[in-house]
């Protein structure tokens, strides 16, 4: 990468970090903190974890949407101060229904498609995959590393103590966008990064793709039920909440070993094999929480089952869906797949907040070995997916192709190419979208079909 690409992709990976710490650490540690509030229920407690995902799932394709109209820097900005206004909305909350008001806020705050498709933007097709592994990457690491500082900050300076400093890091955001990240050309093609609305009904028919947005769904909502149960148990058996973190450091280790151990396992088997044993692992996880006689051994016994199987989905689903996803049309598919994402932890901060105060945490958790079997039933019979490789290239005279003959007679010259397995011509974007088979694919050729 040379050094615009690179500084490109330490400032959107930063800026995720930072606002992703900011959702991700009060999570482990809500559960305890909220019964000091008047109005302290556990249905407010599951609606405070899960409530930003509320607005994430809403608003993520419009905030995509609009950042092809308005720029995408412009609305990167909105939703920052969106997310620092829910945080500072949350500081000062002296009520469960104030702090929930402030976690739906921080969701309105759905910049993932335009952070996503900025670094498209302002990288070369032929580095855009390392951008875009760096962001990836920092994704996951946000989270290990929230549910690790959680606690201990919560033990310091209270759950109030999360949000100020949620706020302030989200206001540092602002200038890593303004000064680390170059301002776009416009009217550049950047790939299928955002989703289309014409293209959402189809998409979303798909059987496949329908399949894994369910399955992230029902995952989704397992990991907010694991924290809306896992820091009471936690407590249950004499950890106070600053010392959770030595609880959650030898889960997050040893899942993360399981799940080397995981992908070289199921490595050649079919994918509904592979995500039902990942589902199993995430029952069994449950199941022992339900034993009577609970200790901090069989907790992180259980927590690391859980996060084995949660860990193996989480990385391959993305995979899949990028896959499947037909040419042109990855951003739109990647849009629906994320807003189930959110959907899920929604549902699942409401679910579990739901039965836990009706009929109490035994049969929560119960509840979600029932969502486990369903999540099996949804995943059986998905196939292996080939690795792909998506292609953008810009056409220069866009007026050539602007005739339906001419586009088709270029659609059909790229179609016989060698390794090209799908191409979608969008004359009005000046794009053509490919997805390949990188072995014997010659991109000279192709840019040649239409130079």
């Amino acid at each position: 990468m040379n050094p615009q690409e690179t500084r490109a992709a330490i400032s959107l990976a930063l800026v995720y970090v930072l606002r992703m710490l900011g959702l991700f650490m009060v999570i482990p540690v809500l559960a305890i903190a909220a019964v000091d509030y008047p109005d302290y229920s556990p249905l407010f407690v599951g609606l405070a974890i899960g409530g930003y995902g509320l607005t994430q799932a809403i608003l993520q394709i419009p905030m995509g949407v609009l950042s092809d109209k308005w720029g995408r820097k412009p609305v990167i900005y909105m939703g920052l101060c969106f997310f620092a206004l829910g945080s500072l909305v949350a500081a000062n909350a002296d009520s469960m229904a104030m702090l929930t008001l402030g976690r739906i806020l921080q969701g309105a705050g759905a910049i993932a498609g335009a952070i996503m498709a900025l670094a498209a933007d302002v990288t070369r097709e032929s580095e855009r995959a390392k951008v875009m592994a760096i962001i990836g990457v920092s994704i996951g690491f946000s989270f290990y590393v929230a549910l690790l500082t959680g606690p201990i900050i919560a033990g310091l300076y209270g759950i109030q103590g999360i949000f100020w400093i949620t706020a302030v890091l989200t206001i540092c955001c602002l200038p890593l966008v303004k000064f680390g990240v170059p301002t776009p050309k416009e009217n550049s093609p950047s790939g299928d990064a955002l989703p289309q609305l014409s293209q959402l009904k189809n998409l979303a028919k798909e059987p496949r793709l329908w399949r894994l947005n369910v399955s992230v769904l029902a995952v989704h909502l397992l990991i907010t039920c694991f924290f809306v149960q896992v820091p009471v148990l936690l407590t249950q058996v004499n950890f106070g909440l600053d010392e959770h973190w030595k609880i959650y450091t030898p889960i997050l280790l040893v899942s993360v070993l399981m799940l080397v151990v995981l992908m070289k396992i199921c490595k050649h088997l079919q994918t509904s094999t592979s995500f039902i044993i990942s589902l199993t692992l995430m029952a069994t996880g449950f199941g022992l929480f339900l034993l009577p006689e609970l200790n901090w051994v069989l907790i992180v016994i259980a927590g690391t089952l859980f996060f084995a199987g949660f860990n193996y989905m989480e990385a391959h689903m993305p995979v899949m869906v990028s896959s499947i996803a037909p040419a042109g049309k990855k951003g739109s598919a990647m849009g629906i797949y994320a807003s189930f994402q959110f959907f899920g932890a929604f549902l699942g901060g409401v679910i579990s907040g739901v039965l836990t105060g009706w009929l109490g945490p035994k049969l929560a958790l119960v509840a979600c070995l029932i969502f486990i079997v369903i999540a099996m039933i949804v995943v059986w019979g998905l196939q292996k997916t080939t690795k792909v490789k998506r292609v953008t290239l810009t056409i220069e005279n866009r007026d050539r192709f602007q005739q339906t003959s001419s586009k088709t007679q270029l659609e059909n010259d790229f179609v016989k190419l060698k390794g090209v397995q799908e191409v979608l011509v969008d004359v009005e974007k000046r794009a053509v979208y490919l997805k390949v088979d990188s072995n014997g694919f010659d991109i000279e050729k192709a840019k040649t079909l239409i130079s």
